[in-house]
């Protein structure tokens, strides 16, 4: 390879002196780079809104989460502790494609994805999740989201005002749809525990819907934002009201 040192240009007395660079000369380069950059302000990077990372013990223990290890027959019959994972990913599964064909060809591609016979399920079996999945694209409050209007996986960055100065935070939305007069938003949670009714939701979840209402009230001033939990493993949909969620408000 072709190496040119200084050593090795002695045309003229000019060159060689053009070679050489004073030890004063990179101090002073050095240092201004030094300075330069200690003058930057430290970059701000989003925290994520996970509630498996909650902030405070206060917010209590997240629902255990069901074992992966489910057996191919649990599976095929739907019963056991197991069966509930394996009916939520499914499910979630369809929701995140079933709304990208047109609403008269739904029922047909659910029923042929869930015949598949990697997912060992029977044919009556497949038939309810079909008509369960089906049921939640059709709820009165979510169908917008299933719609021309919704989006899925949707990041959201924003920052919020608290006691404690700005601080930015992110997450990512299941589905969104923002209409002329409201916000939708729908989480899905897969592989966890339901509670047995909504004023038991988990704190961790709750808050972390908290903070998407009001990053999103910020950029659609004057709009409602609707936060909705979508529990896939019981295809049960719980649209939280703004008690469960104004005391988890980011303050």
């Amino acid at each position: 390879p072709l190496a040119l040192t200084c050593q090795e240009v002695r045309s003229s007395e000019s060159e060689k002196e053009a070679c050489a660079w004073p030890a004063a000369s990179v101090w002073t380069w050095r240092k201004r780079s030094v300075s330069r950059k200690s003058s930057r302000p430290p970059a701000v990077l989003p925290q994520p809104l996970a509630p498996s990372r909650p902030e405070g013990v206060e917010d209590g223990p997240l629902p255990a989460a069901a074992s992966p290890l489910a057996t191919f027959a649990e599976r095929a019959a739907g019963r056991g502790k197991q069966a509930g994972i394996a009916r939520g990913r499914l499910i979630h599964a369809l929701l995140q494609h079933l709304p990208d064909l047109p609403p008269a060809e739904r029922a047909s591609a659910a029923r042929d994805f869930l015949a598949r016979p990697s997912h060992g399920l029977d044919a009556g079996t497949a038939a309810r999740l079909a008509r369960e999945t089906l049921a939640l694209l059709d709820h009165p409050t979510l169908a917008p989201l299933f719609g021309p209007a919704g989006r899925a996986e949707v990041p959201i960055t924003g920052c919020l005002a608290t006691k404690a100065g700005g601080r930015v935070v992110g997450g990512l939305i299941d589905r969104l749809a923002v209409l002329p007069d409201r916000v939708l938003i729908a989480d899905y949670k897969t592989g966890r525990a339901v509670p047995a009714e909504m004023a038991a939701t988990p704190r961790p979840y709750l808050r972390q819907l908290a903070a998407y209402r009001a990053i999103l009230a910020a950029i659609y001033p004057g709009r409602e934002v609707v936060c909705a939990l979508v529990w896939t493993a019981a295809g049960r949909v719980d649209v939280l009201p703004e008690a469960l969620l104004d005391p988890l408000a980011p303050a």
